[in-house]
Order: C-alpha cells, then sequence, then structure tokens
C-alpha cells in the first residue's frame, strides 16, 4: 500500500516507534529511524526493516534541539526526495509533584514531547502539501485527553500535542494531507516498565500483581495495548480508507477515557 512512500518515525529505534517503523516497513515505506541506542542494536533494526525490502536511513538528531531535526529531515530529504509519513513518537516523562518538579524535567519534556513535533511537522509539512498527500501521526496518549497527578509536564505536553493536531489538520484540509493523534493508555513500554517496578518496590509485591494494580486503576480491559495494535491503527491512518479521517485524537486505551 505504501511502496514508494519514504516514512520518518521519530523515538523507532525500540518500544511503539519501533512497532510503528515494521508495521510501515510492511507495507512497503521506506524507514527514517530515530532514536538512541547502541551502534550495532541500531544496525540491527535497520537491517530487519531493509529484510521487508524497503530502504533506510538512520538520523540520531536529539529531539529536544531544531537544528539536528531540521537536519534530519533534510536527511531524509536528500535521501528519498521527500518526507511523506510523519510519525512524531518520541517522548520521555517524569513524575514529581508540580511544587516540586524539577525547571529542567519540565523544560525537557516540553522540547521533545510537544515542540518537536511542531518543529517536524513545519519542516516536512510544505513537500508534502506540493505533492497534495501526506500523513502526520502524533503520537500522543490518553494523558491528552484526561489528567493524572504528578505528570504535569507530560499531560500539558500531550493535551498540547492533541491540540496542535487538531489545528494542523485544519490548516490542511483543503489538501491531501491528513493530520491525527493516536492515544494510547498503558502500553508495556520500558518507560512503563519502569512505573510498575517502581510500584512493586513501593508496595512490597511481585512483578505481575504490580502490572495489576496498574492497569486497575485506570484501564477497564485489564489489559496493555500492544504496541502491535497502536502500529495497525497507524497503517489504517495512512490507508485511502482514512482520507477523510482528519484531526482526531484517536485513543485506544482499553476503556480508560471512556470512564
Amino acid at each position: 500500500m505504501l511502496k514508494g512512500k519514504t516514512a520518518l518515525v521519530t523515538g523507532s529505534t525500540s518500544g511503539i516507534g519501533l512497532a510503528m517503523a515494521r508495521a510501515l516497513a510492511a507495507q512497503g515505506a521506506n524507514i527514517v529511524v530515530n532514536g538512541f541506542g547502541e551502534a550495532d542494536a541500531i544496525r540491527a533494526v535497520e537491517q530487519e526493516l531493509q529484510g521487508r525490502g524497503v530502504r533506510t536511513l538512520y538520523h540520531g538528531a536529539d529531539m529536544s534541539k531544531p537544528a539536528e531535526i531540521e537536519q534530519m529531515v533534510r536527511a531524509a530529504e536528500s535521501a528519498f526526495g521527500c518526507v511523506d509519513i510523519l510519525v512524531n513518537n518520541a517522548g520521555i516523562q517524569h513524575v514529581a509533584p508540580i511544587d516540586k518538579f524539577p525547571v529542567d524535567r519540565w523544560d525537557a519534556i516540553i522540547a521533545i514531547n510537544l515542540s518537536s513535533a511542531f518543529h517536524t511537522i513545519r519542516l516536512a509539512l510544505p513537500k508534502m502539501k506540493a505533492a497534495n498527500w501526506g500523513r502526520i501521526i502524533n503520537v500522543a496518549s490518553v494523558h491528552g485527553l484526561v489528567a493524572s497527578v504528578e505528570k504535569s509536564a507530560y499531560i500539558a505536553a500531550k493535551h498540547g500535542l492533541v491540540g496542535l493536531t487538531k489545528t494542523v489538520a485544519l490548516e490542511t484540509a483543503p489538501t491531501g494531507v491528513t493530520c491525527n493523534a493516536i492515544c494510547p493508555g498503558w502500553v508495556l513500554t520500558p518507560l512503563v516498565q519502569k512505573q510498575v517496578d517502581a510500584r512493586a518496590a513501593r508496595d512490597g509485591i511481585g512483578e505481575e500483581d504490580a502490572k495489576k494494580s496498574l492497569l486497575g486503576e485506570k484501564q477497564p480491559s485489564m489489559q496493555f495495548v500492544t504496541t502491535e495494535q497502536l502500529a495497525g491503527l497507524a497503517v489504517f491512518l495512512c490507508s485511502p480508507a482514512a482520507d477523510q479521517v482528519r484531526g482526531v485524537a484517536w485513543n485506544m486505551d482499553g476503556g480508560w477515557a471512556a470512564q
């Protein structure tokens, strides 16, 4: 379905981003890989994606630095002509009460979880509009729709990302470019595993009980969303069937936001 297209997926060396890169590559899209990791592990990711018959490019842009983001987009354009599909997935987290929230952590979360998407979109959009086709997918969170305690920066950034999604969707509405957000609930990524481990240590319980405790507070399905399920939604949003899906914050959260 996506043969000849190029997808730039930020934060794609692991977790949700890697699953999306795999799914888009399986549909024929060339992949620009971005993220941190050991050189051997990144090479292994590229080789795996290339095994699906597509070309890859790795760029290690720090998503908190606008100049590096621009270098990455320009490198993608140089290698492939343009970025047809942009998946803004890179994100970090820090948990603390707002009156004790470290200022540097606030700044970093806003930069990586929100401002980076502004920069990638503004840089990639002109060529998408010129081609009259493009897909922008912002990986927000159920925390872009509802709040929780001690996550002020993350929630502010993800709410902002949902708002940015809607604005870009309106500005591109007369074109063949769409912009939507995916809002996952609990996904067992390394980020969430840290919260599971912290809960197990805090409460003196085993890992499985800590997972049940975490899910039980928010996610009625009592099951983690999988990265493959999220990637399947991303593929749908790139399909012709989604041509008129615009400005949507699509939650995949096991019922979390329905409560």
